[in-house]
């Protein structure tokens, strides 16, 4: 069964963290994303993905270190406008499930993952409020790792789905 492990992180520097760590653990990118807001005065292009500095999506390299961990959710990276939020970036699978439910914004998309609307919400507020969602779609044996490596780096309101509810 693919359970969903979801986090927030108040700095980039946590999520590049956790993101790296999940990496070094054997997660793989397809397992990863993550859906910050766009930051002002920044373009969407592949050397800026997520808006954070980061650097050419071709060689994975960053400038000035800011989210390296996150390097390789960048091929999967998009900018989306999303009503009442305005332009956000989103990294790894939730692109994808983001821009075929924008109109029903994070919280919507989430709800795909079974994410209890409510709970998506409080998600899609933390990052109107300029926080970093990070979520982990996996198999239940690495849902306690995912969960962990979440805490260790900072995540606040981490939640596993599972069956319908969420931990």
């Amino acid at each position: 069964m693919v359970i969903t492990v979801v986090g927030v992180f108040d700095s980039r520097d946590q999520a590049e963290r956790a993101v790296a760590e999940l990496r070094q653990s054997g997660f793989d990118t397809n397992e990863i994303s993550i859906v910050a807001k766009e930051q002002q005065g920044q373009d969407t292009q592949a050397d800026t993905t997520m808006g954070m500095g980061m650097g050419t999506v071709a060689d994975g390299t960053t400038t000035g270190g800011v989210l390296g961990g996150l390097a390789g959710l960048a091929m999967g990276a998009g900018a989306l406008a999303i009503p009442g939020l305005g332009p956000v970036i989103a990294a790894g699978p939730i692109a994808g499930l983001l821009s075929g439910a924008a109109t029903g914004g994070i919280a919507g998309g989430l709800i795909d993952w079974g994410i209890p609307e409510e709970q998506g919400r409080k998600y899609e507020e933390e990052v109107k409020k300029g926080k970093i969602l990070a979520a982990v779609r996996a198999h239940e044996g690495k849902v306690d790792a995912a969960a962990e490596i979440f805490r260790r780096n900072g995540a606040r309101d981490v939640n596993t789905q599972q069956k319908g509810s969420m931990k």
